[in-house]
């Protein structure tokens, strides 16, 4: 009897047991969890993450002699001509391949066996397209066929491809991908670049296409000629209203804002050659851009009440200076410091709310006046782009902020002093390029790199004793970061063998 008690009371817990259990897996069930995910949304995260990161700062709009800075460590890149692949600021590749490519190939995969999603799969080639482009412009060859793939086949060490296929599987891929889109079709219309309209990111994938073609100027001219035809016959970017921005806000802040505006504020400053071209041609856009806080000895003294918009009082500051040798420059230029040289504005054109530009009327103007004047197009001429697309970058200045705003009469009397000159055509028009471009480093240092313009002395730091860079040379790609050398060795080194070495002087394949 004592037995069967307590066999009665070792049923009881049991049973209470069971009881507690039963339903528990409905109820561990998230049914508000989403199960699958609008693959729009996924591009808007590329499209977000395209944004160009800090690191464009220290070597692209460096190398370009744009912004730059006297100080090292973490800083240390264009402004030394100096290797610094291994800094903590994560370089273009890591946040393109991990979420730019990512996101567009997910996109791609999820959407082209769907004919309702039509226009959202050719949206995101167009804009995977971009993303290898400025991939291959900074490093030469790059995971482009494999790219990507990582989470949608766990392919995890890709295969490098060479620049030139790439180029001509991005023309494919634009030339395609624009023609697909179709109006008629389901529209996008939570894409945060255009709002699902067609006809923009058209254009769009045009202007990429005349910009692909324009960096096979040197290397292949035929193909060129064909490409920018084929972009122009398509339609590409003429007004500022079709221009591709990423527009930020409170919630969502523009990175290069973020580091000018935080810790970085006063470290960086814009560079003579940029400063002395659009001061000695009377350019209103120096006092959209640009401020000096005169008489500043240190970062908290650049005070809005010592500050300064005033053309005539801009001081760039000079490539080739460190920590230890600005200040007897700055005194010698007649400044209380290097806080006293000019800076881009940071309460209007790098807020941290400020837009970002990838692809802008004034840009494709400026290429189609040099096709035009290279004699592959005949529509329009080359004068009318070159003033158009000046004209456009003017225009552009107010959407950085009310106060950076150009006056009509002040943009045309620019333009009527400025006209393109015979004998100068790819001076001037690239030089244009280069301010338009102005904060976008991945295309002005492109660009530089394939037209030669503008003709900007090479940074002297180091230079001779620096066998990467040599004397009187410039830094013509990006080395491949440490993370990418360490896990996929034996391909990246198979690229390295056939590229040649990876050192910041080996031109890729387009830079001849």
């Amino acid at each position: 009897m004592k037995k069967i008690l307590n066999y009665c009371l070792l049923a009881v817990p049991l049973l209470t047991a069971v009881s507690c259990t039963k339903g528990l897996e409905e109820l561990n069930k998230n049914k508000i969890s989403p199960t699958s995910l609008d693959p729009a949304l996924l591009l808007n995260n590329a499209v977000i993450n395209t944004s160009y990161p800090t690191r464009t700062v220290l070597f692209d709009m460096g190398i370009v002699q744009q912004l730059v800075t006297p100080n090292g460590g973490v800083l240390a890149g264009a402004n030394f001509n100096q290797d610094s692949r291994d800094v903590t600021n994560p370089p273009l590749w890591a946040v393109y391949y991990q979420n730019v490519v990512k996101y567009t190939n997910d996109v791609i995969v999820r959407t082209k066996d769907l004919p309702a999603r039509s226009n959202l799969y050719n949206m995101a080639r167009i804009w995977q397209s971009y993303a290898f482009m400025i991939l291959t412009d900074e490093y030469g060859a790059i995971p482009f066929t494999e790219g990507g793939a990582g989470l949608t086949d766990q392919l995890l060490f890709p295969k490098y491809d060479k620049q030139e296929d790439i180029y001509t599987k991005i023309i494919q891929e634009l030339t395609e991908a624009s023609a697909a889109l179709d109006a008629p079709g389901q529209a996008e219309t939570s894409d945060v670049l255009y709002g699902g309209s067609v006809d923009q990111w058209k254009k769009l994938g045009y202007s990429l296409l005349l910009r692909a073609g324009m960096r096979l100027s040197k290397v292949d001219p035929a193909k060129a000629q064909a490409t920018v035809k084929a972009a122009l016959a398509g339609g590409v970017i003429l007004q500022n209203a079709d221009n591709a921005i990423m527009r930020h806000d409170a919630n969502y802040t523009s990175p290069i804002g973020n580091m000018l505006n935080g810790t970085e504020a006063a470290n960086f400053y814009l560079v003579e050659a940029f400063v002395d071209t659009l001061k000695n041609n009377n350019d209103p856009r120096l006092s959209s851009i640009a401020i000096r806080y005169k008489g500043a000895t240190s970062g908290p003294e650049q005070t809005p009440a010592i500050g300064t918009t005033n053309p005539v009082d801009q001081i760039g500051m000079p490539m080739g200076y460190d920590n230890g040798t600005i200040g007897a420059k700055a005194s010698a230029d007649g400044l209380a410091s290097f806080y006293d040289y000019s800076q881009v504005d940071r309460r209007r054109m790098v807020k941290n709310t400020a837009p970002i530009f990838f692809v802008t009327a004034a840009q494709t103007q400026l290429l189609l006046s040099e096709a035009w004047y290279r004699g592959w197009i005949t529509d329009g001429t080359a004068a009318q782009y070159f003033a158009d697309g000046i004209k456009a970058n003017m225009d552009q200045m107010a959407s950085y902020d009310p106060g950076s705003a150009i006056s009509a009469l002040d943009r045309d009397t620019y333009v009527t002093n400025h006209p393109l000159q015979p004998g100068r055509e790819l001076e001037q028009i690239n030089t244009q390029y280069w301010i338009a471009s102005f904060l976008n480093g991945p295309e002005a240092f492109a660009n530089f790199r394939r037209s030669g313009y503008p003709a900007l002395p090479p940074n002297p730091y180091g230079q001779p004793n620096n066998p990467d860079v040599p004397n009187g040379t410039f830094i013509r790609r990006l080395t491949y970061p440490t993370s990418e050398l360490s896990v996929n060795a034996s391909n990246v080194n198979a690229a390295i063998e056939e590229q040649g070495p990876d050192k910041l002087s080996t031109r890729v394949w387009w830079d001849k």
